[in-house]
């Protein structure tokens, strides 16, 4: 595929599809190399130790992707055969192929949850205490935002509220804070004031970051220096990542604040659509750069006609739409996906 065709496409599949930017590449050519693996990769160290100062953390560990990041996290916090809460639909439980029981030998407890916010008592009554029959929960994972709720966000007294009852139990915290800049950005805090809350928060650089690769894992020293070794022995060990790292230089220094951007057309596109006979959507979840656009019924059909009008969209359930905005989506852009919508709202009905 041509990257002439991909810039006529509208592709609100996910933001993990957006392009490196010239500044990135410029990057990529000027980075200093070492072997990241050996320990002497100065642009890699460089990209962590400023991951680690935004979030206001000790260090931090550049890993390959999300869910590696995910999963090491869960790994390096627990012990084989303990308990880990999370909720529901959780990105950990629902689209990271179990590897919490593959890889941590963990049991997890799932908390319902509304809009990703799991009712105090719900979470309460899911910690288990250790004895000759049950396992004992050693770790609570929180994301933020949340994916399946529609890019939702999980407030800061919720966040203390969560870290308070794990303090009193002696549970760890971890934060699947994939898009927690686009929480930032939309509470207008600092990122460190949500992650203040965690013992560790792993964030994606290839998302609205606009970075091509990569994934950032945040924490103590001493967890970081454990996180290290579960990389290793997950194959996510790179050489001259340094190349890549330089992108997540330019994502941090120079991305973060522009995806207010994002969220503003997101808002315009659930506007539209809101008022286009067969679309309905649910404001309470439109808070970042995700739409969820429901339908009375099946959405392939609409799926289909979109893509007819080179729209790209995905369905995350039979009746739902994900659309999911992010640099590469302007006004333009924007404005050809609203008029794709319209037409193809014949077979929304």
């Amino acid at each position: 595929m041509s990257s002439d065709y991909q810039a006529n496409i509208v592709d609100l599949r996910s933001d993990t599809v957006t392009r490196p930017t010239p500044e990135m590449f410029e990057a990529m050519r000027r980075a200093a190399l070492g072997d990241d693996v050996l320990g002497d990769e100065p642009t890699v160290t460089e990209l962590e130790q400023l991951a680690a100062t935004m979030l206001g953390k000790e260090a931090a560990l550049f890993v390959p992707s999300g869910t590696m990041g995910n999963q090491i996290a869960v790994a390096a916090h627990t012990q084989p055969g303990d308990a880990m809460i999370i909720e529901e639909e959780a990105h950990v439980l629902y689209y990271e192929c179990g590897g919490p029981g593959v890889l941590a030998g963990v049991v997890t407890r799932t908390v319902p949850s509304v809009r990703g916010i799991m009712a105090m008592p719900d979470l309460e009554k899911a910690v288990m205490h250790r004895s000759l029959h049950t396992p004992g929960t050693s770790l609570l994972c929180i994301e933020n935002t949340h994916n399946r709720a529609g890019g939702t966000i999980i407030p800061l007294d919720v966040l203390a509220n969560y870290k308070a009852l794990a303090d009193r139990y002696s549970i760890k915290t971890h934060l699947d804070g994939a898009r927690v800049f686009n929480a930032s950005v939309a509470l207008g805090v600092e990122v460190r004031d949500i992650a203040k809350h965690f013992d560790s928060v792993n964030f994606c650089l290839s998302k609205g970051l606009r970075a091509p690769v990569g994934s950032i894992l945040t924490g103590s020293s001493e967890f970081i220096d454990k996180a290290r070794v579960w990389r290793k022995r997950l194959g996510g060990g790179m050489r001259q990542s340094g190349i890549l790292a330089a992108c997540g230089i330019v994502s941090l220094t120079q991305y973060v604040n522009r995806l207010a951007e994002d969220h503003a057309r997101a808002r315009r596109f659930a506007t539209a659509l809101d008022q286009i006979p067969g679309y309905k959507i649910d404001w309470d979840t439109v808070q970042t750069n995700m739409v969820m656009v429901d339908l009375v019924g099946s959405a392939q059909p609409v799926i289909d006609a979109l893509h007819a009008q080179d729209v790209w969209a995905m369905p995350p359930s039979p009746n739902r739409i994900r659309c999911v905005f992010h640099a590469d989506i302007d006004d333009v852009k924007l404005d050809r996906a609203i008029g794709a919508f319209q037409r193809a709202a014949v077979v929304a009905a």
